[in-house]
């Protein structure tokens, strides 16, 4: 089956991202915004693995750039990957940093893996079939709000979201057990699909942080929107707002 092929080219790549010694940075474009040797190892391997499981399918990474979307992905089949999602996280060795594989299938999500090779932890959907974590099915999480964690980044590289960015945090604070922060879009909403945490949101993250981890928590039960609620557009940059099933109404509406 397609999907397990996909499962088993996560795990190759996180074996990659394992093996790797403190990486050298390649690149740095804008705030904090880093690309390493290891990303693009690992996107070079992604792509040559995938050509052969799908050849029909076009390709884009985070290594190509931010203004690529709509010609590859009008029509027919294209991965969307994120070699290493948290890839700040890894240059520091901080905990987790995860594969993202997200196949769209005629601009729409299709397929989705997320592998973290630190804790051993893979995610995948097919669309309509649900969400599994090491092939066992999973549900977010039905508890409120108020009895749950939350979690949301803080856009890093666009410097003009950060003061929204926290003051969107103190408001929601108040109103969930605690906030956490743990530097990777596709980690977190695989944890609030999960059910370790109840809702996730951020005010910009690109198609490859969200292509997979979006459909893994919408199988998950999650509901998952932009900010103000509309369905995620699939065709570049959002905003983003993942509430779990006992989350039923906008907290910051």
């Amino acid at each position: 089956m397609l999907i397990e092929k996909i499962i088993e080219t996560a795990k190759d790549a996180g074996d990659i991202m394992l093996s790797a010694k403190r990486p050298k940075i390649m690149e740095k474009e804008g705030h904090a915004n880093f690309c390493t040797e290891t990303d693009e190892k690992i996107q070079a391997f992604l792509i040559e693995r995938l050509e052969k499981i799908l050849p029909e399918a076009s390709f884009l990474g985070e290594e190509d750039g931010q203004d690529v979307f709509e010609e590859k992905m009008s029509s027919g089949y294209c991965f969307v990957l994120d070699p290493i999602d948290g890839t700040s996280n890894f240059i520091f060795e901080y905990r987790p940093s995860v594969v993202s594989i997200g196949l769209l299938k005629d601009g729409e999500p299709y397929m989705a893996v997320v592998y973290n090779p630190y804790d051993e932890m893979l995610f995948s959907s097919v669309i309509g079939q649900g969400t599994y974590m090491n092939g066992e099915k999973i549900m977010s999480s039905d508890s409120p709000l108020s009895d749950s964690l939350a979690v949301f980044g803080t856009a890093p590289y666009y410097t003009e979201l950060r003061d929204k960015s926290f003051e969107m945090a103190k408001e929601l604070l108040p109103k969930c057990v605690d906030l956490r922060r743990s530097g990777t879009a596709a980690w977190d909403m695989c944890c609030t699909a999960l059910g370790r945490t109840s809702l996730y949101f951020e005010l910009k993250i690109q198609l490859w942080d969200y292509a997979a981890a979006a459909l893994i928590a919408s199988e998950a039960g999650c509901k998952v929107t932009d900010i103000e609620g509309n369905p995620l557009s699939y065709r570049g940059a959002t905003s983003c707002l993942c509430m779990a099933r006992g989350v039923t109404e906008n907290p910051f509406k």
